[in-house]
């Protein structure tokens, strides 16, 4: 039995020959653009008591919400009408797609378009139910764009997008099935959740114990500048053309905080500019690389042969192992004291940066190389547990999350009439 097979058998079992229809979803919703009021007006912004949500909000706290992170005043109101509560924003410019189900009466800002259910529909959907079909008109959303000055979605489309209704006739049997669907989703989001949480949680006790192992008093160990312990190239100057397969190209963008994330922009550059780029020195497995700027102070790394790196970033490798190991340096440029040095040094208001003539002067503790090993061994597991994308908890809500998506997927593939 192939996917679609399955998919089919799915649903049959759940619809027990219910019909379904289709309807676009301007006949379902009334549509309203969000819309920032205006700033040079205080009386807007000071004493907010409206809701007014961004795409922070989703971002921060998910995507059901009953508060955002910034409210406006009642006199900011157009009108006097808020949008509905239960009504879903979907993000039509910007970043598209990404919506959220709003629980509360609200207000959004002008990269939404909220979805109110008009009133012949109450007792007719479950609003749940619309919320994870939303993630169908997401898909939908990223591939209708048309650019002007930036990407915005096709509204003519969007306000035909079709909605199923199950059992239209029988509004009781159809919220039965859409409160079935909702049942089995929102199991595997709250799964995903809990994982979430328990990652966070694994995350702050990471950091309570790094920064409790790498704090040392004044006279408890040397302390050496990065620029006397370590070797270093600052890879400064024009990074050589792009090009669309070759050797890999490590970008600030690719440095998480600890490790290296190859997802988040794959880049390459050609053989023969690897060799002119790479002449002061190949990176090696074990070298530490830190960001000096869009973001300052991110650190990993290197954990694979054949990359290049861009320009902002920096590579240190010990220059005595048996004084200072490479592992060793990784955890410390992470940690608190580190980071704080680092913020100090830096210059720049809206994006911070740092020279790497400042950088090298920084000062790094050289605890016994015994203890280095130890501190080392307890914050790898941290590490593994906190980062890893093939073994700890990241990896098991990916795949979580993955499974979420596939059964997301049966339970809102409803059949549609064939084309006559």
């Amino acid at each position: 039995m192939n996917a679609d097979e399955r998919r089919l058998g799915f649903l049959e079992k759940l619809l027990d020959g219910a019909e379904v229809e289709w309807m676009q979803l301007k006949d379902i919703f009334y549509l309203k653009n969000g819309y920032t009021p205006s700033k040079s007006k205080k009386e807007y912004w000071e004493n907010g008591t409206v809701p007014w949500f961004r795409m922070d909000d989703i971002r921060q706290n998910g995507q059901i919400l009953n508060d955002s992170l910034q409210k406006v005043s009642e006199k900011a109101v157009k009108g006097g009408k808020l949008f509905p509560a239960n009504s879903i924003i979907v993000a039509t410019s910007a970043t598209i797609g990404e919506h959220a189900l709003i629980t509360v009466p609200f207000l959004a800002n002008q990269r939404f378009t909220c979805l109110s259910l008009k009133e012949d529909f109450n007792g007719r959907f479950e609003i749940k139910f619309l919320f994870y079909y939303c993630f169908l008109l997401a898909d939908w959303c990223t591939k209708n764009t048309t650019m002007s000055n930036f990407a915005s979605v096709d509204m003519d489309g969007f306000k035909k997008f079709t909605i199923p209704i199950p059992c239209p006739d029988k509004p009781e049997k159809s919220l039965q099935i859409q409160a079935e669907i909702v049942r089995i989703l929102d199991a595997f989001t709250e799964l995903t959740a809990e994982l979430t949480t328990e990652l966070t949680a694994r995350k702050k006790q990471y950091q309570y114990y790094r920064d409790r192992l790498l704090s040392f008093e004044e006279g408890e160990v040397e302390w050496k500048t990065l620029g006397e312990v370590c070797d270093y190239v600052d890879y400064r100057g024009k990074t050589p053309k792009k090009t669309s397969k070759g050797i890999f190209l490590v970008t600030a963008k690719n440095i998480r905080m600890g490790y290296l994330d190859y997802q988040a922009s794959q880049e390459f550059i050609s053989e023969g500019d690897y060799d002119v780029v790479m002449r002061r020195g190949l990176p090696e497995i074990g070298d530490v690389l830190i960001t000096t700027e869009a973001p300052c102070g991110f650190v990993a790394q290197v954990d694979r042969k054949d990359i290049a790196l861009a320009q902002r970033v920096i590579k240190y490798r010990s220059k005595d192992e048996q004084l200072l190991t490479n592992s060793f340096l990784k955890h410390y440029l992470i940690g608190s004291d580190f980071q704080r040095k680092l913020l100090r040094a830096a210059t720049g208001s809206t994006v911070k940066g740092i020279k790497g003539s400042k950088l090298h002067k920084l000062t790094i503790p050289i605890p016994p190389i015994a203890e280095q090993a130890r501190i080392v061994a307890i914050l790898d597991k941290f590490d593994t547990l906190t980062t890893s994308i093939s073994e700890g908890l990241p990896r098991e809500i990916e795949l979580r999350q993955k499974q979420y998506e596939y059964y997301r997927d049966l339970l809102l593939s409803f059949p549609k009439p064939e084309a006559s």
